[in-house]
């Protein structure tokens, strides 16, 4: 970690700072657009049945998620090549253009095809969006600050998960569901209008514009697109063999990597005795952990008889305590404190599942709902807690400007291609389970498994001084 202040004192003068004038101009652009990225996700997850049921084109329902998707990982393997060719300011004015003319494409479609090319363009600069917030933290501020940032931005997904539904609930109930596509659109230009003044125009100086991976991109594309499409199979058979195609996919993704002149990874990934792979490989079993929050709300229904509107509540546990994990860990910043953050993160994300998958049952009573929602609190705390170390981490792994920008990058894409894997992975499970305690059970339990694989990995992951 290049950090060093320590302490109570030192961790409030660094959000003090975090948040003062000199930087928090650039925080809110970079956690705005964050924040417009994952309000978007749960919005439309809110906003699609009234829209279909306007505009028609029911069959095409999965296809609005499963495009966004992808696209989000195609634009996040360009943000590096973005940032090299145009400079911060307009690479992140970009972002927004795309993501917004594809918001108010969604706000004109007349039919589902044209809102499934609003919402391709939507993922598209969502992706960049995503993907410039990390790289540049890099750039934009000290490394001292590259948890607490890390952290702030992180914790927009929390916001997303209260903020999407509600706000996409109430434009449904209206009737207006075009009129919330259009609301997000002025929210992004109102961001648009901060950029010129807290983003910097240069470009790094040491950076050169290289050419576009297209192997590796397509290898990353067709991986994500695999593994969605499988997330909506109902068949078992046939969902478990597109997860294992994508995995296919994505060990031909690595083994090109390693070989590659144009890569999407940077090149110290695969130096001996550098912790950058181990940053990565936490970081996938992280994400792919917090999946499992997509069905909490089923089990919270079906289990524990609770309303839509408070099983939907049962589901943001695990990012409110995402969210109080990152915020009261980022200010760690010794090599010691931050290993043993890093490995109590996952732990507790073992803990907290593997509590919860003990405790599920028919007709749960409510102190047995009550321990469900405190043990995805942890689990979420555990995420939470290594997410701004392993950012941070990842962002110093190397002096080199240009691989630096590309390490930091690369951080939405192993986010977006984990997040794809664990949703089809978290649909397979649940369709094996046999019932829904049987389902449940199995879900929480496998991922308390990979949770407790991330502990030995995220020891690695923090350089011996």
């Amino acid at each position: 970690m290049h950090s060093t202040d320590h302490g109570s004192d030192s961790a409030e003068r660094g959000w003090r700072q975090l948040l003062g004038p000199e930087y928090l101009g650039a925080m809110v652009v970079l956690a705005g657009g964050v924040a417009l990225y994952a309000v978007n996700i749960y919005l439309t997850a809110s906003l699609l049945p009234s829209a279909v049921d306007d505009i028609g084109g029911e069959r095409y329902f999965a296809w609005a998620a499963t495009i966004f998707l992808v696209a989000s990982v195609v634009s996040a393997v360009l943000v590096s090549r973005l940032l090299a060719g145009v400079g911060p300011r307009w690479a992140y004015l970009s972002a927004i253009g795309l993501f917004t003319a594809g918001t108010l494409v969604c706000a004109a479609a007349p039919d589902m095809l044209v809102l499934l090319l609003g919402r391709a363009l939507q993922g598209f600069g969502g992706g960049l969006l995503s993907g410039l917030a990390y790289a540049l933290i890099r750039s934009v501020l000290p490394a001292r600050l590259w948890s607490r940032a890390s952290a702030l931005v992180s914790a927009m997904w929390g916001i997303g998960t209260f903020v999407g539904p509600a706000v996409g609930g109430v434009f449904a109930q209206f009737g207006v569901w075009r009129l919330a596509f259009v609301t997000l659109a002025v929210l992004a230009l109102a961001l648009a209008a901060l950029v010129p003044r807290y983003i910097p125009g240069e470009r790094v100086a040491e950076a050169a514009v290289e050419a576009i991976p297209v192997r590796s991109m397509l290898l990353l594309a067709s991986a994500a697109l695999v593994v969605s499409v499988a997330s909506l199979a109902t068949r078992v058979g046939v969902a478990g063999a597109g997860v294992l195609a994508g995995l296919g996919l994505l060990v031909v993704f690595v083994v090109l990597e390693r070989r590659a002149a144009v890569r999407v990874l940077p090149a110290v990934t695969f130096v001996a005795g550098n912790t950058l792979k181990w940053c990565y490989l936490t970081i996938v079993l992280l994400a792919i952990a917090s999946t499992a929050e997509t069905f909490v709300p089923l089990f919270g229904q079906r289990l524990g008889g609770l309303t839509p509107i408070a099983a939907g509540f049962l589901g943001s546990a695990l990012a409110v305590g995402w969210t109080i994990g990152e915020i009261s860990s980022a200010g760690a910043a010794r090599p010691r404190a931050v290993r043993a953050v890093l490995v109590a993160g996952p732990a507790m994300v073992a803990l907290g599942f593997l509590t919860a998958a003990s405790t599920q049952r028919d007709a749960a009573s409510g102190s047995v709902i009550a321990v469900w929602a405190l043990a995805l609190v942890v689990a979420g705390a555990g995420i939470g807690m290594a997410w701004p170390h392993l950012s941070a981490l990842v962002m110093g792994s190397t002096d080199d400007p240009v691989e630096g920008g590309r390490a930091a990058a690369a951080i939405n894409t192993v986010q977006l291609v984990s997040n794809a894997f664990g949703s089809a992975l978290a649909g397979v499970l649940v369709n094996l389970g046999g019932s829904t305690v049987g389902s449940a059970q199995l879900l929480f339990g496998t991922v308390a498994v990979l949770a407790a694989c991330a502990a030995p990995l995220a020891w690695r992951a923090v350089p011996v001084r």
